[in-house]
């Protein structure tokens, strides 16, 4: 049976660095599990590879939406399966890359969507989180599914919300329906984990905070926000973006936002291990500098060199 590389990890953890060199070595191409770097013009907030790197190597899932359009983690499975295929007829090793834990998870072990939403229901909830802010919704997840609440930010308003609905209808927590379907997948994968030292993780992502915002994050989200889409889309409800829309709305300064975008990111850093941490089946690696990545792609190139052989 075919194989997929699976690599994930945590923000700033060196994924996009060790995909785009083990696809080199193993002349394959990438397919990104980012829920963000699928939308066009956010390229410096969400680390997105260059136009370069872009060009060595073919990428999937990058470039593909506007920040107003919507798109999912069981999207994202469908179409994968479809781009693996594909790869596995033209004899290539497919690399799925990203930290979006929900987007793999969709993938490897399927997501439940056969719950019909219920229009009014959503309204009264809508209405709830017009009033009271997503913190409110939050709790109430919290109350009735601390589970699944334990796996999402406030900000997640529509999975907060699609866990709330699903509860409500069914009486059950959403991670209970996602458990009991039936998923399977046509081919054999390794998940490869990069795992870095917490204050070796907090410097990366400190450096490449100062980077973005030297690179011209300010006008990035500008120029987005002057081509007519909406502060509220839920593209832009990501960190880096929101903070800055804080800063140009004349919320806080500059200073501010950037020291929030590093606390956020920080954040979110934590939860994305406390997923991934929960997935048995990874493999993980000891990752303390580039020269470490760039041991471990040799690693894996000659394993799957010696499995051919």
């Amino acid at each position: 049976m075919e194989e997929v590389i699976v690599i994930v990890g945590p923000t700033c953890s060196g994924k996009t660095y060790l995909s785009l060199k083990l696809a080199s070595m193993l002349n394959t191409e990438i397919i990104s599990a980012d829920s963000r770097q699928i939308y066009k013009q956010l390229n410096i907030g969400t680390a997105k590879p260059n136009d370069v790197e872009l060009i060595k190597v073919k990428h999937y899932f990058i470039d593909q939406l506007n920040p107003e359009e919507d798109f999912n983690a069981s999207k994202f499975a469908e179409k994968a399966k479809v781009e693996i295929e594909n790869l596995f007829g033209r004899k290539k090793i497919p690399i799925v890359v990203g930290g979006s834990g929900l987007y793999i998870k969709a993938l490897l072990d399927g997501i439940s969507e056969s719950i019909d939403t219920n229009d009014e229901l959503r309204k009264e909830l809508l209405t709830l989180r017009q009033k009271f802010g997503n913190d409110h919704l939050y709790k109430e997840l919290k109350k009735v599914d601390e589970r699944s609440a334990s796996k999402m930010l406030p900000q997640n308003w529509k999975r907060v919300m699609r866990a709330l609905e699903v509860f409500k209808l069914t009486g059950k927590p959403i991670w209970q329906h996602h458990n009991s379907q039936n998923h399977s997948v046509n081919f054999q994968y390794r998940q490869i984990g990069l795992l870095w030292d917490r204050k070796l993780l907090y410097q990366n992502i400190e450096l490449r905070v100062d980077e973005m915002i030297e690179e011209g994050l300010v006008d990035e989200v500008l120029s987005i926000l002057k081509l007519g889409y909406s502060k509220d889309s839920n593209s832009l409800n990501t960190v880096g973006y929101k903070e800055i829309i804080q800063y140009l709305d004349s919320e806080i300064s500059l200073d501010r936002a950037t020291e929030l975008i590093k606390r956020n990111t920080r954040r979110y850093a934590k939860r994305q291990m406390t997923w991934f941490n929960a997935d048995k089946r990874i493999d993980w690696f000891q990752i303390n500098s580039v020269q470490d990545l760039e041991l471990l792609a040799e690693k894996i190139e000659k394993e799957i060199n010696e499995r051919k052989n």
